[in-house]
């Protein structure tokens, strides 16, 4: 069934996300994104087909590499609910899926699978994400974690 909203966040979110701060605010990248969300039978996780279109070309293995080599800025890779691996490929052509793969890095990894090239953009993939210890709850606690490692906040513990 359809969830009001979630496709206007999906298409804004990402390019607050990937933005930057000036001032008070944040000014968003220049992105297009399209997206339809469905609400499907999972108990936790949500599975994104994505389509992208690069401005450099890159293959598959390529993109690949790049996944398995990226790591989280160090600042952020020492916090406690920070996973060893921020993503993770999947190989096989019939993952990521929910129930199997949520819960790596005690689902604060993010699972990337089914890479290949799109005839329409550059490359699709899927992306598999846990809702709530990747989405809301565990990057609540990653941010808090962070403002106390930075000095924002002062732990009372």
């Amino acid at each position: 069934p359809y969830i009001g909203g979630e496709e206007d966040k999906i298409a804004a979110e990402p390019a607050k996300i990937l933005g930057r701060v000036e001032g008070d605010r944040i000014v968003p990248v220049p992105l297009s994104i399209s997206a339809t969300a469905t609400r499907v039978p999972v108990l936790h996780g949500h599975l994104e087909s994505v389509s992208v279109q690069l401005s450099t070309p890159a293959s598959p293995d390529e993109a690949r590499r790049a996944w398995r080599e990226f790591r989280a800025p160090e600042a952020v890779a020492q916090l406690p609910s920070s996973p060893e691996r921020v993503v993770e490929i999947a190989d096989h052509p019939d993952r990521p899926q929910p129930r199997l793969d949520r819960d790596r890095g005690s689902g604060m990894t993010v699972t990337v699978g089914r890479i290949r090239p799109c005839p329409v953009q550059t490359l699709r993939f899927l992306v598999l994400s846990h809702n709530l210890e990747r989405g809301a709850a565990g990057a609540a606690i990653l941010n808090a974690e962070l403002a106390v490692a930075d000095g924002r906040v002062r732990s009372q513990l």
